[in-house]
């Protein structure tokens, strides 16, 4: 029986595994396009580091590359902070406390994920022009700071996950709300966390379209923008961008690396219990 069900097994194995090569022969080729000369790039794909690394390299420092890194940084980490703590405090909300029209808005909060980003975008660039925010990073910071898939996913987890008896023994205790929270809920729900920390951070790292809409001035652009800055004297310089691009995966892949198995935990416990 059990070979019989290993048989079956392998072909989703075989699957898996293509997959898995062909991401990471994309990947690759991405790094080593980087390492050549741009016009060497049309005679053909690339599967050896060229001698051009260090060349690209101060063409990509040139540009202030790491003033746009640190913007990036800057952005996603206070968009993460704020979307992690609005997610969780909603989702933990709409999970244990009952409250009139609870149902009615946690069911318009769902709807919202069916409208267009780009749609609601066309009016938070008027606010912030009016309010005078345009040319800052505040902007694209607080910009889906307030996730529905956030609060959606911690209000699946938290129902589902912490007992109502904790939070029963907490109050007894003479705990505060937030103090249950933050001591006795939140240690409970760290695969959930850190699934809506990878999932925001990487929606706010390759943000395009709201620092294209709402930055003017160079000084601010994050890392998505300040690709199409990157030249050689009077030519487009592809294998610097591509080095470029290379350079901006390295936050994603370290955070990825270390919280991949929570990544996986939260996606599969919030798809069963949910």
């Amino acid at each position: 029986m059990k070979r019989i069900k290993l048989l079956h097994k392998i072909p989703i194995y075989l699957f898996m595994v293509m997959m898995s090569v062909c991401a990471l022969l994309l990947f690759y080729m991405m790094i080593v396009m980087g390492t050549h000369y741009s016009e060497d790039l049309y005679t053909g794909v690339k599967l050896f580091f060229g001698k051009y690394f260090v060349q690209n390299f101060q063409t990509v420092m040139r540009q202030n590359f790491l003033l746009y890194y640190w913007n990036s940084i800057v952005v996603a980490g206070c968009h993460v902070a704020g979307g992690l703590v609005i997610s969780a405090l909603t989702g933990y909300a709409f999970a244990k406390f009952e409250f009139r029209g609870k149902k009615f808005l946690f069911a318009v909060i769902v709807a919202t994920l069916a409208i267009p980003e780009q749609l609601g975008l066309i009016g938070y660039v008027l606010e912030m022009r009016w309010l005078g925010l345009n040319n800052t990073l505040f902007p694209l910071i607080v910009f889906g700071m307030a996730n529905a898939f956030g609060v959606f996913w911690m209000r699946q987890y938290i129902g589902s996950s912490v007992p109502d008896e904790i939070i029963e023994s907490g109050r007894v205790d003479g705990c505060r709300e937030f103090g249950i929270f933050f001591r006795l809920i939140m240690p409970i729900i760290r695969p959930a966390l850190i699934t809506i920390f990878l999932l925001l951070f990487l929606w706010s790292w390759n943000n395009y379209m709201t620092p294209l809409v709402m930055i003017s001035k160079e000084k601010l652009y994050t890392i998505p923008l300040s690709i199409a800055l990157i030249s050689s004297e009077y030519r487009t310089d592809y294998a610097a961008r591509i080095l470029a691009l290379s350079m901006g995966t390295i936050p994603i892949l370290i955070l990825f690396s270390f919280g991949s198995k929570y990544l996986i935990q939260g996606l599969v416990a919030g798809s069963v219990k949910g």
